[in-house]
């Protein structure tokens, strides 16, 4: 069984690796090891294993849409509970969970982490 969370804030396409990167580092500081990773500029992903066997993803997909799994390592098949925390925004239907529409002023920024947005040589 798994569970999957979208997000809903804009990550634009500069600053995905870094979003990448930090859930990265956060994984690894907690044991998880990273399994695979997808580099592609349309759709990146990274792949992990937590301490206890559960698989864990963060994928970009449509729209650049970021959305975490977790699939449990059970090998028979259970009854997964509703989930009990709610959500600190809009509760969507399934199926009607909208593209990302919430700006950032850091995630939703169109220059890389570290960038002036100036080109080469400029300001300096």
């Amino acid at each position: 069984m798994s569970r999957r969370r979208k997000i809903m804030t804009i990550v634009s396409p500069q600053r995905r690796g870094a979003f990448l990167g930090v859930v990265e580092r956060y994984w690894k500081n907690r044991g998880y090891i990273v399994t695979a990773v997808r580099a592609s500029e349309e759709r990146p992903a990274i792949f992990a294993r937590s301490p206890e066997g559960f698989g864990i993803s963060l994928i970009f997909g449509h729209a650049g849409q970021a959305f975490f799994e977790v699939a449990t390592p059970c090998v028979t098949k259970s009854d997964v509970a509703e989930p009990t925390s709610v959500p600190n925004g809009p509760a969507y239907p399934l199926g009607e969970i909208p593209t990302p529409n919430v700006r950032s002023a850091f995630w939703s920024a169109e220059v890389p982490v570290g960038g002036t947005g100036r080109g080469e040589g400029e300001g300096r």
